[in-house]
């Protein structure tokens, strides 16, 4: 009873656990960099992603308010322009989901900054973006491999279906830029409480 509950956890956590280990810090300090410059001059930074990638990207986009960044998120009726010296952060796995895709090359022409986190940087998200950082997710090779494999055992299907594992990670991961960016800037909890919504 509550075998799959235990071994999803137990996959999950393992998965996590790794996508940490495999960061590049060079690359997570170039996002920090980025961040941080965009909020000394007073940049907009706008968020996007589509479907859970999306929702993980409305999770930092609040922290950010919370840290006094002038921070939207696409598709809201209050998001306006982009322009130069703007940063735009795409969240996407595959690196090539269209509407993600589609807005980096838009903010590219308009000449904001792309700041990409994906799995796959040789992506056409990752090839057009100023800077990135990769936060490994299952790569399709791999669930190919797993799908023949557990056609030989008779297995069953992985507990993190499709995207879960980058999308997870990912959560975890800028919850920990959030954390790396407080340090940084001597923000402290109770400050950010200060700005948290009163009316929810």
């Amino acid at each position: 009873m509550y075998e799959a509950f235990n071994e999803a956890a137990e996959e999950i956590l393992r998965g996590i656990s790794e996508a940490m280990r495999g960061l590049s810090l060079s690359q997570v300090g170039g996002m920090l960099e980025a961040l941080l410059l965009a909020k000394s001059e007073r940049r907009k930074i706008l968020v996007v992603g589509a479907g859970r990638s999306g929702l993980v990207g409305k999770a930092f986009a609040m922290r950010l308010m919370h840290l006094g960044f002038n921070i939207y998120v696409m598709g809201e009726t209050i998001t306006p322009d982009v322009g130069d010296g703007d940063l735009v952060l795409v969240i996407s796995g595959s690196g090539s989901t269209t509407l993600p895709l589609t807005v980096a090359k838009m903010a590219k022409s308009l000449g904001a900054k792309v700041l990409a986190v994906t799995s796959h940087p040789a992506s056409p998200l990752g090839m057009i973006a100023d800077l990135f950082v990769n936060v490994p997710g299952r790569e399709m090779k791999a669930r190919e491999d797993e799908y023949h494999s557990r056609q030989l055992l008779g297995d069953h299907e992985p507990l993190a279906p499709m995207g879960t594992m980058f999308e997870d990670s990912c959560m975890v991961f800028l919850d920990s830029v959030i954390a790396e960016l407080m340090a940084r800037m001597g923000v402290s909890e109770e400050a950010m409480k200060s700005q948290h919504a009163t009316i929810e």
